[in-house]
């Protein structure tokens, strides 16, 4: 077997919410990329959902170094002998400095770890998110005295300080961006040519045929206006609102909700629907196999987001969902917030609101519930439009190209 010259570090692996991160590695493997994968933690619940199509066996590092005090005691006694140890300390001695935790203190006991069990081989670590993941990476690439990447996306964009950001950045030999919006922020900290906007896009086999046709109006109870929602139960998904938007819908509207996705506040959510008397319209199903997922989306008539910006400042980037649910020919009702409305264009391939507009939303869905040929000529752009621009592999391809400039 080939030499693995880069090491891959992820939080988790497998995880539901982030197959997009899987199949992106399958794809540097069908491209002959090959690495070592390193996580941060291990396996969820939801981990028998996720597709394997990795051939790289996952290696888990310490979640806490508590739970393995003598594999950290050793990583760290190899790593002080190791030529980049210096510059190592001092980086993470200054970031210390800046953010006084444990959780700092655990990244670098982790990229010690990470350092000791990365192949010899391996000349480039490349992190996805550029938060945790990144910190260890970085640390764990200059006490090897290899070069460091990072593929950045949503949350960790948002939510992690400007001075750790910058410090990444300035360290990183390149930075992957999936949307405009986290583009625009890394750059506004300097990051200048080393940010590389490369859209995820979406597999070439989930494009459908052609859009669905549509005939449903809400006219008629026996056959409701079937929304669909596929995303975490999490605040900036905008569930609550997308609730308080179904209750205000009008009462000749007959529609259904189905919801797919796991998170923690599937319990608010339910007593919820409870609370608002639509337990009969909407199914809270939680989280499915992604063939399940396709199924779905090949049985609703409308896509529903309504994203908003979290009260920590996180927010979506371009959600992988939306671009499925458009690849499917399927007409998107969502909020202007983060990179949505790279993909999702307003009356033209489909429909944007504010974030939080409660009343706005309830317009929207009232308005596509009710015409079906609206409905369809969405769609249909939205297909034709996701095709054109949103191809998984040309995304492969680009950082395919990237990991190997610098191995």
């Amino acid at each position: 077997m080939t030499e693995p010259r880069v090491a891959v570090v992820v939080k988790g692996f497998p995880r539901l919410s982030e197959t997009f991160i899987a199949r992106e590695l399958a794809g540097l493997e069908a491209r002959g990329v090959f690495f070592s994968l390193h996580a941060l933690r291990k396996p969820g619940s939801d981990a028998a959902l996720v597709e394997k199509t990795v051939q790289a066996v996952p290696q888990y590092l310490p979640e806490y170094l508590r739970d393995a005090p003598v594999t950290v005691a050793r990583a760290f006694a190899a790593a002080v002998s190791l030529p980049g140890f210096g510059q190592a300390w001092r980086a993470f001695r200054a970031d210390l400095r800046s953010e006084f935790a444990a959780a700092r203190v655990r990244r670098f006991g982790q990229a010690c770890v990470l350092a000791a069990q990365m192949p010899s081989s391996v000349r480039h670590v490349y992190a996805h998110f550029a938060h945790s993941p990144s910190s260890v990476a970085r640390y764990a690439a200059l006490l090897r005295g290899v070069g460091f990447s990072i593929s950045a996306h949503a949350k960790d964009i948002w939510t992690a300080a400007d001075w750790d950001l910058s410090r990444k950045l300035a360290d990183a030999s390149f930075v992957t961006v999936c949307n405009r919006a986290g583009h625009e922020r890394l750059a506004s900290l300097g990051a200048g040519a080393k940010l590389k906007l490369i859209h995820h896009g979406v597999a070439r086999s989930l494009l459908a045929a052609a859009a669905p046709s549509q005939s449903r109006d809400g006219r008629d109870a026996a056959a409701p206006v079937r929304f669909v929602a596929v995303a975490r139960a999490v605040e900036k998904k905008g569930l609550r609102r997308l609730l308080d938007a179904l209750a205000l819908l009008p009462r000749d509207l007959a529609f259904r909700l189905d919801h797919y996705g796991g998170g923690d506040l599937m319990d608010e959510l339910r007593n919820k629907t409870r609370a608002l008397a639509l337990e009969e319209r909407v199914t809270w199903h939680g989280a499915r196999p992604h063939r399940e997922i396709v199924a779905a989306l090949d049985q609703a008539d409308v896509f529903v987001l309504p994203a908003v910006i979290g009260s920590d400042g996180d927010r979506d980037g371009i959600p992988n969902a939306v671009m499925e649910a458009q690849a499917r020919g399927l007409c998107v009702v969502a909020s202007r917030v983060g990179g949505i409305d790279e993909v999702v264009r307003d009356g033209t391939s489909g429909r944007l609101v504010e974030a939080g507009d409660v009343s706005g939303l309830a317009q929207a869905l009232t308005a596509v519930g009710r015409d079906p040929a609206l409905r369809a000529r969405l769609g249909a752009a939205a297909l034709v439009q996701v095709a054109r621009d949103c191809d998984a592999e040309a995304s492969y391809d680009a950082i395919a190209a990237l990991l190997r400039e610098r191995i």
